[in-house]
């Protein structure tokens, strides 16, 4: 069993207001934490309307499948997110 901590930062020029953060944010805890194998929650920047932190944790029966599903989270959020990703770490435990 593999565990793996992706962590992104996206920016949101132009964000007002918590309420359009949300808005410009798309429901990423519902469409990403829909796969067993991840977990998903906003870890950090709560309170900053241009900025949002999100943390998704993931559990594959390998390195592989732990590195495909990084892939695939990155790929999601550029598609889905309103917003500049402007930084992804990744952590094995």
């Amino acid at each position: 069993m593999h565990i793996g901590i992706l962590t992104c930062t996206v920016s949101l020029p132009g964000c007002s207001s918590l309420k359009e953060k949300r808005q410009r944010m798309g429901g990423l805890h519902e469409r990403l934490g829909r796969n067993p194998a991840i977990a998903v929650c906003e870890s950090g920047e709560r309170d900053r309307h241009d900025l949002s932190e999100w943390s998704f944790v993931v559990v594959g029966l390998t390195r592989k499948e732990v590195e495909a599903l990084y892939a695939d989270i990155e790929n999601k959020l550029e598609r889905a997110v309103d917003g500049r990703i402007v930084e992804i770490a990744r952590e094995m435990l």
